[in-house]
């Protein structure tokens, strides 16, 4: 028998072996599917009908990635994702033959001025420097891979002068002074893994002129790692400054308050996505981050839905007085707000007490979270854009608007939408969201699962090791610089020599018709309609 014989009588017996392999498999699945009383489609339809799940599965991906246009994707479009990659990897933020907004929709516009100002007319820190890695994009051919080149880069860190600078707690004892108007928002580890929290803070570190927020599962060594500012987030778990029996812990409050790093600390009463205390599922409590929140490891952690130190304004406002005193930094308070009457009693008290916040914190119920509900995510709490004039013109209303200052969040992950923000009434912006797509994210909508493909969202070692902190850092580093030298951008279009004179001026609202209202019209029709 020749050799030819002898190939083709063993790939004769090795197909025949996987023919009866699969057959045995389709045999087993249809006798499981017929008989299992879960899926009425794989009794009627057993093995083909397992088909309709796999592509179910896989939905989220194929409309992603092949189905969705690049404007259409939720909670962001493939166009802002790719925005904010670019800022981080390749430190641009440029685009080519036009905008892809819609511009039949309404809207808000920055209006600009027909004599903007120069660059050397900015009043811009112009001494201190970042230097950073960047990408160099080479090739980028059809079916090969990119040819990138990785550099180093030394560039403006984009901060306010010293003069400009904004003061947190002008009257305390230790007030919180920043350069740059970008921070990150609240995400605690246990949302976020170790690695990601240790990118996110060198990497604003990097940067410079900005804070950190702990979120309410309390300071880990991960974000001390990077040097940056800390606002310690406070919230109804009372995770970091709480005993054994969960009972608010003065001693532990001074312990953190002595952490150098700690420059404030925030009352949560809410979160956009979420109006009630935060929840991380079991599985992601570790027993690093169990004892760092002082409960039980890899058990489910739900918070009340308030504190249980207060029930209203004044007592609030009692606690948080306490605190000051008791630290001598600033406090302030995150809120969602839901109408006009709720901002307006929070001023309204505020200048009958003559106490209150240090800064207010208002977070837009289109903010993200690592684990909620639908309907609350969806339905309770209002949008940045109507909640920040709301509470804008509650403070000034009530003459109590110089004494704390505001911190506006909600998907405010572009320089536009930032100077938007400010010209409303925001003297700071927190993002999140923006700054976890810089170590990663891929936005798979997993983050309640421990599960995250990039190991962001998890506190699994195996997920975890796709994330390199020494790359990532920089493409932190990167966004907030091309942020901030954005917003200069933007206000230099608008004729203003820096982005802490933005104001109602400075926007217009277009509608489908293309009748145009300044700002400042709509914020009469809000006080109008709220009184």
């Amino acid at each position: 028998m020749n050799l030819a014989n002898v190939l083709t009588i063993i790939g004769f017996v090795f197909f025949a072996v996987i023919f009866l392999i699969c057959l045995v498999i389709v045999i087993y699945l249809y006798i499981v599917d017929r008989t299992q009383k879960q899926h009425p489609i794989l009794r009627n339809y057993p093995v083909i009908g397992r088909a309709r799940y796999f592509l179910e599965q896989i939905g989220p991906e194929l409309r992603q990635y092949f189905f969705n246009n690049d404007n259409e994707g939720k909670p962001f479009s493939r166009k802002d994702y790719q925005h904010i990659v670019k800022k981080a990897k390749y430190k641009r933020d440029v685009i080519g033959f036009g905008s892809q907004r819609d511009f039949e929709e309404q809207g808000f516009y920055i209006r600009n001025s027909m004599f903007p100002k120069l660059t050397e007319e900015l009043k811009m820190d112009q001494d201190t420097k970042v230097t950073t890695n960047r990408y160099l994009l080479l090739k980028d051919p059809l079916f090969t891979q990119k040819k990138e080149e990785l550099e180093k880069h030394e560039s403006s860190a984009y901060l306010l002068e010293d003069e400009d600078a904004i003061v947190i707690g002008k009257d305390t004892k230790y007030p919180f002074i920043v350069k740059g108007q970008i921070g990150m928002s609240a995400m605690s580890y246990g949302s976020l893994g170790d690695r990601a929290i240790t990118a996110l803070s060198e990497g604003l570190g990097i940067a410079k002129g900005t804070w950190m927020n702990s979120g309410e599962g309390g300071i880990s060594d991960y974000h001390l790692k990077g040097g940056v500012d800390i606002i310690m987030q406070i919230g109804p778990g009372l995770f970091g400054v709480r005993d054994k029996q969960g009972n608010f812990s003065w001693e532990a409050l001074s312990e953190k308050s002595k952490i150098p790093q700690v420059k404030a600390f925030e009352i949560k009463l809410a979160q956009g996505a979420k109006t009630r205390g935060g929840h991380i599922d079991g599985e992601k409590v570790t027993e690093e981050i169990a004892r760092i929140r002082m409960v039980e490891p890899f058990k489910s952690i739900d918070s009340p839905n308030r504190f249980r130190e207060f029930s209203d304004l004044p007592s609030l406002f009692d606690f948080i007085e306490r605190i000051r005193d008791h630290t001598g930094k600033p406090v302030g308070m995150k809120v969602v707000i839901g109408s006009h009457h709720e901002a307006d009693e929070l001023a309204r008290i505020m200048k009958e007490t003559g106490k209150g916040p240090d800064f207010i914190t208002v977070d837009g119920g289109e903010g993200g979270t690592g684990a909620s509900y639908q309907e609350l995510a969806d339905s309770v709490g209002l949008p940045i854009k109507s909640a920040l004039p709301l509470v804008n013109n509650a403070l000034m209303k009530h003459g109590v608007r110089d004494r704390v200052k505001i911190i506006a969040s909600g998907k405010l992950f572009s320089p536009d939408r930032i100077a938007i923000a400010l010209a409303m009434g925001a003297d700071l912006v927190n993002i999140a969201r923006g700054f976890m797509i810089t170590v990663g994210c891929i936005q798979a909508l997993k983050c309640e699962s421990n599960a995250c493909p990039v190991g962001v969202a998890t506190t699994d070692p195996e997920l975890q090791k796709a994330l390199v902190i020494d790359e990532k850092k920089y493409r932190t580093a990167n966004y907030l610089i091309t942020m901030r030298k954005g917003l200069f951008r933007l206000a230099a279009a608008a004729g203003l020599d820096s982005p802490v004179h933005f104001n109602r001026e400075h926007i217009v609202y277009k509608n489908e018709k293309g009748e145009v209202w300044p700002l400042e019209d709509l914020y009469q029709t809000i006080v109008y309609k709220g009184s």
